[in-house]
């Protein structure tokens, strides 16, 4: 198999090298790299090798030293198989890592990238990650959580100072990215990782062919200097992998980089219902030979397809996603962007949702935060729905801008991964689904966003 090894991140240059030119037109890529679509990549490495035979050899395209091995290497094995298909026997966490790296992010880049007169990419795993994402699985409770973390958050990286988090790949590879996750996180081990770039993201959606997904708006974008041109309508609608890193790149939003994280979360829950099921077990094969040389990951092939054998068992409710709690930094204050992580509400979540520290007090009825989106456009919606949140005590409350997308069951989101506030939600109203993700609006605690439902409680 010939696969592009990049270089040893030991004999990476440091951050400086990179040029600062570059750094303020990296793009946010996407981030389907994915909770999901980064399982559905290694899964796909798993399911072609599983046929040749399982092995316990790390499926890398690095090397480490024993320092950097060893932040992986806490706790025991996480499968196994006894003449049957691999099984999960603990609870894991795994970091993936999506980067999108640029010939010009290169002092030296190769020779056939250096005068074709823009920026083109590079099929590497070093330098800055446009996504971050944690995700546990967990064979106790049937749930999968994808915890997305903000490639802005302002972080002391271990042993190199105060950085955006991002900066850790670059640094030091992914043993330096999981020690600074670990360190945001309150220590929470992490198990394994997973690397995957941006052409490995575009070829794995080919590969599953496409995702349907309503597009908020319309995004209108063109930068030459990257060969990048965006052009969505508005509207649901079938994206193949080149329309998908469109939506996924676009960043022109009141959110910036949350709004990117918010579009990325959308993506991988429609992967997540369309492409994740026990037939796509056949179809691994097939999206291997597409995405081998974009992805790296110290996953052996054993571990890979108890992974996602079990993502395929997972039931829509059940599957979790979470964005690091915080603030926009002041770009005045900071001379940069960053996103300020709230380390409180980050504890409540690692305790709920990773099994891990102790959570704060929840938050009184009358204190949590609401927001109404509200997708029916009809008369009377919104003042029934007031009506009944006033009855049931809270007060907190807030209409939005109207829904484009029409939906027909009622979502209350927790923003925040509140799930017992949205049961509180879901219970004073008497209809809607409670979803765990970070799709809503951002300073509210519970979103909801009213659909047709509505009609048959009044």
């Amino acid at each position: 198999m010939n696969v592009s090894r990049p270089s040893s991140p030991r004999k990476k240059k440091p951050q400086s090298a990179y040029k600062k030119r570059s750094k303020q037109k990296k793009q946010h890529w996407l981030s389907v790299a994915l909770g999901l679509l980064g399982v559905a990549a290694v899964s796909a490495t798993a399911g072609a090798l599983f046929a040749v035979g399982l092995t316990s050899t790390p499926l890398m395209q690095r090397k480490f030293d024993a320092a950097d091995a060893s932040v992986f290497s806490k706790g025991d094995r996480i499968s196994s198989s006894n003449l049957q298909m691999p099984e999960l026997t603990r609870p894991v966490n795994i970091l993936v890592l999506g980067t999108k790296v640029l010939s010009s992010d290169l002092d030296d880049p190769p020779p056939e990238l250096k005068n074709l007169g823009y920026h083109a990419l590079v099929n590497s795993f070093d330098g800055l990650t446009d996504t971050m994402l944690l995700l546990r699985f967990s064979p106790d409770t049937k749930k999968l959580v994808v915890l997305s973390i903000p490639r802005d958050t302002r972080i002391e990286i271990p042993g190199r100072g105060i950085s955006k988090i991002n900066a850790a790949n670059a640094q030091g590879g992914p043993a330096l990215s999981a020690r600074s996750v670990s360190h945001l996180l309150g220590g929470v081990g992490i198990d394994r990782y997973v690397t995957i770039n941006v052409q490995g993201v575009q070829a794995l959606v080919e590969a599953l062919g496409g995702v349907t997904v309503y597009v908020p708006k319309d995004m209108k974008y063109q930068d030459d200097s990257q060969h990048l041109y965006i052009n969505l309508k508005a509207g649901k609608q079938h994206l193949n992998g080149e329309q998908t890193l469109q939506l996924l790149r676009f960043r022109y939003d009141r959110y910036g980089d949350i709004g990117r994280i918010q579009r990325q979360q959308m993506v991988m829950r429609a992967i997540m219902e369309q492409a994740l099921k026990p037939s796509i077990i056949g179809r691994l094969p097939k999206i291997l030979s597409v995405v081998q040389s974009h992805v790296d990951t110290n996953l052996s092939v054993e571990e890979l397809v108890a992974l996602v054998g079990f993502a395929t068992q997972v039931q829509r409710n059940d599957v979790q996603m979470l964005t690091i709690p915080g603030n926009f930094g002041d770009i005045k204050q900071y001379k940069t962007s960053y996103w300020l992580p709230s380390h409180s509400r980050i504890q409540n979540m690692m305790a709920q949702y990773f099994d891990f520290g102790r959570a704060n007090q929840p938050e009184e009825t009358s204190g949590v935060r609401i927001a109404i989106q509200d997708s029916t456009r009809q008369l009377g919606s919104v003042e029934f729905l007031l009506e009944r949140l006033h009855s049931a005590g809270f007060s907190r409350i807030n209409t939005d801008d109207v829904l484009q997308e029409p939906i027909k069951i009622t979502r209350i989101i927790a923003q925040q991964g509140d799930e017992a506030a949205a049961r509180q939600v879901r219970q004073a109203l008497g209809f809607g689904e409670i979803r765990v993700d970070s799709t809503g609006i951002l300073d509210s605690d519970i979103t909801i966003q009213l659909g047709q439902d509505w009609k048959q409680k009044q």
